[in-house]
């Protein structure tokens, strides 16, 4: 969980440098659609959106992508640990530019996500043998 953590503060450091910097140094060649879906995701932060929300921008802004190389695009910054990737329903997702350590609020009537602190967890669950815990992510409904 620290590696995540020090993972999210270079990512912030080099988001100072631009997105071609991110990208890059996340190992992405800074594709047209990549640097204008970083652009927008990270120019103000802690955003939560739907790939249909980040289409939708996009389109707004004068930036032709389809929705599916806006998913694709998602799903590849989520892969490459510039984004988390939250399944808050069983059907819809959504893509966190906020990579600290936290958890999250649902309103299930209203499909609003927020952040909360970390919880501390008294005793967590011991792995399976051979294997070890990477990151917590408790979702809590609300209605």
């Amino acid at each position: 969980m620290k590696n995540s953590h020090a993972k999210h503060e270079r990512s912030k450091r080099l988001l100072q440098g631009g997105s071609a910097a991110l990208l890059t140094s996340a190992g992405l060649r800074p594709t047209r659609p990549r640097l204008a879906l970083a652009d927008w995701l990270f120019r103000k932060p802690n955003k939560h959106v739907t790939a249909e929300q980040a289409h939708a921008a996009m389109t707004k802004a004068g930036v032709s992508l389809s929705l599916a190389t806006v998913y694709n695009t998602l799903n590849l910054l989520a892969g490459a640990g510039l984004l988390r990737q939250i399944c808050v329903d069983g059907k819809q997702v959504l893509f966190d530019t906020n990579r600290d350590p936290h958890h999250y609020m649902y309103n299930e009537a209203s499909g609003r996500l927020t952040d909360i602190p970390p919880l501390r967890l008294v005793a967590p669950p011991r792995p399976p043998r051979g294997m070890k815990i990477t990151d917590v992510e408790i979702v809590i409904r609300v209605r």
